[in-house]
C-alpha cells in the first residue's frame, strides 16, 4: 500500500462482478451506456444552454465533443456514476444512474475541469487537500462565490470521500482511486446547480494527484449522441 493509501486510509476496494447487469468480469463498462453515450460516441448539447445559463453560472457549454475514454463507478446498491471524458480534455460528463448501469438516470451533469495539480509529497497533499486545506469544511469559497459541502454531516472539516473508478479508452484500461468532496450551489433556475468537484486522485503508477472540476446539472433533453 502506497503512502497516499496509508496517508488517507484508503484501501481500493476489490471490483465486484454483476452477472445481472451489464458490468463484466473485467471491468468494462458496456458498450453503450446511459444516454446512449459510449466510447468514440459524439455528444451535442442543446444550443440554447449558452443563452439560458448566461450570467447563471461560468461554466462552458462546448460544441459538439467526442468521447475518448469511459470511466465507471459502482457504489453499490445497484448505483452506478458513468463518466465520459471528452477528446476535448476541458471536458467531461458524469451520469448517475440506478438498477443498471444504463438504467434509470438520476442526474446528468458537464464538469469543466479548471485545474490539474500533480502532487509530490504528503506536506504537498496535506496543504492542498488535507487538514491545512479548506476542502471538506462546510462552506467553500471559489472565486468570490461560495458553495455548500453536499458530503459530510460535520460541523467542521470532514474526510474525503473514497471512490474507486475504473476507465477504460481505446489505448488501456486501469484503475483510478479517488478521495473526493462536492460542492454545489443554486443558480437560480429550476433543478440547475452549480457543482464544485475536488477529486485526490491516485493512478495504476502510483501518480497523486489533484484535480477541481466545476460543473451544471443538465436535464437528459439538454444533450444528444450523434
Amino acid at each position: 500500500m502506497g503512502w497516499f493509501k496509508q496517508l488517507m486510509g484508503l484501501e481500493a476496494p476489490a471490483p465486484a462482478t454483476h452477472s445481472d447487469s451489464k458490468w463484466t468480469a473485467n471491468n468494462t463498462p458496456p458498450a453503450i451506456g446511459p444516454l446512449g453515450l459510449a466510447q468514440g460516441k459524439g455528444v451535442m448539447f442543446d444550443t440554447t444552454l449558452k443563452l439560458l445559463l448566461d450570467e447563471k453560472t461560468v461554466v462552458t457549454i462546448p460544441g459538439s465533443q467526442q468521447i475518448w475514454s469511459v470511466g465507471t463507478v459502482d457504489l453499490g446498491q445497484s448505483t452506478w456514476l458513468s463518466r465520459y471524458y471528452m477528446n476535448d480534455e476541458d471536458y467531461w460528463l458524469q451520469v448517475h444512474t440506478t438498477g443498471d448501469i444504463a438504467g434509470q438516470v438520476e442526474s446528468v451533469i458537464l464538469f469543466n475541469y479548471l485545474s490539474y495539480v500533480t502532487i509530490t509529497s504528503e506536506a504537498e497533499l496535506r496543504r492542498l487537500a488535507g487538514p491545512q486545506s479548506l476542502i471538506g469544511m462546510p462552506t467553500y469559497t471559489h472565486n468570490g462565490v461560495e458553495y455548500t459541502r453536499e458530503w459530510g454531516t460535520e460541523n467542521g472539516q470532514t474526510e474525503l470521500v473514497p471512490l474507486s473508478e475504473h476507465v477504460s479508452n481505446p489505448d488501456e484500461s486501469y484503475t483510478v482511486a479517488h478521495r473526493s468532496m462536492l460542492y454545489a450551489r443554486d443558480t437560480g433556475l429550476t433543478d440547475r446547480r452549480e457543482l464544485l468537484l475536488f477529486s485526490v486522485e491516485e493512478d495504476a503508477e502510483g501518480t497523486i494527484s489533484l484535480s477541481t472540476s466545476l460543473g451544471i446539472s443538465l436535464y437528459t433533453t439538454d444533450l444528444n449522441t450523434i
